[in-house]
């Protein structure tokens, strides 16, 4: 009997700019292939996908960035016979500039067209195709979170609208610092349980900002009336400028992204509803376009 194919993961994006012409992205030249590709590298051991690609592009390209939808995976096989599967995402660069180094020799910021017969793979061109697909200026980036762990609540005595994060669910309120910074979170809501506000308290201090309660975005308002909690959340979806995160309950999210999703024709990602797991919305207007999925903010 043959033994499962060996899996390499792997993560890049297509990291773009506004320019004179239009959006430009970046393709690197690798001297030790000499090849034209998107920036992109092997994920680490305990490292989420996401991070990986946001690892890999600032080291390989040396610009700052904020990251977008989640363009596509692809796969192939590598001639150890392995299986190759990289994850991509749309990633929009805010400063520095492109730092030789011993992987990436060259950069070049060029229109999608151009990078499309400039790289080597096909794999690129079907990534650069995806990219092309939606005019990414006008789109922005709206995040949704399940408060992270608290406990059962049949274990809690006392109101329930103070239960608190237990050691677990702070490790991971510590860990959306980094992944929800990935996105360029600034403005925090947070349901108006504890639980939900702790969540966002760690990132609340490393941004020095105020979490803005949201009793709306409880289970129990939610019951009350699922068209004012629907509401609220595309309300403090819409507002422009600095991206928005919203921290909220288990029986809460799912119906309210449905819902939403029904209305503009878009997928909801297969998921668990995990505590502490994270939707990355991508809106243009009030419109949904897509919605991605991150089940947890530790790997």
């Amino acid at each position: 009997m043959s033994s499962p194919r060996r899996v390499v993961w792997a993560a890049g994006g297509v990291l773009w700019r506004h320019a004179e012409v239009g959006v430009e992205v970046a393709i690197v030249h690798r001297p030790r292939y000499d090849d034209w590709s998107l920036p992109k590298g092997k994920a680490e051991s305990g490292e989420l996908l996401v991070t990986t690609a946001a690892r890999e592009i600032v080291e390989e390209t040396g610009y700052e960035i904020r990251m977008g939808r989640q363009l596509c995976t692809v796969e192939y096989r590598l001639h150890s016979g392995a299986q190759k599967k990289v994850g991509y995402w749309a990633v929009a660069a805010t400063g520095g500039e492109f730092v030789p180094n011993h992987e990436c020799d060259e950069l070049r910021w060029v229109g999608v067209e151009q990078a499309t017969a400039l790289v080597s793979y096909s794999a690129d061109r079907r990534v650069l195709h995806e990219f092309g697909s939606q005019d990414v200026v006008d789109l922005r980036t709206f995040v949704v979170v399940r408060h992270a762990k608290a406990g059962r609540r049949s274990r809690f005595h006392g109101d329930d609208r103070q239960r608190p994060l237990e050691p677990e669910g702070r490790r991971q309120a510590a860990a959306l610092v980094d992944l929800l910074g990935l996105f360029g979170a600034h403005r925090l809501h947070a349901a108006d349980r504890l639980r939900c506000i702790q969540t966002f308290e760690p990132l609340a201090d490393a941004l020095r900002t105020d979490i803005v309660s949201e009793p709306l975005l409880s289970e129990e308002a939610y019951l009350a009336d699922p068209d004012a909690s629907f509401g609220r959340l595309r309300k403090i979806a819409s507002h422009g400028g600095a991206v928005h995160a919203v921290c909220s309950q288990g029986g809460v999210i799912p119906p309210v992204l449905e819902r939403w999703a029904e209305l503009d024709g878009v997928e909801v990602p297969a998921s668990r509803n995990r505590k502490g797991s994270v939707w990355v919305l991508t809106l243009r207007g009030d419109a949904l376009v897509s919605i991605d999925h991150i089940p947890s903010p530790i790997a």
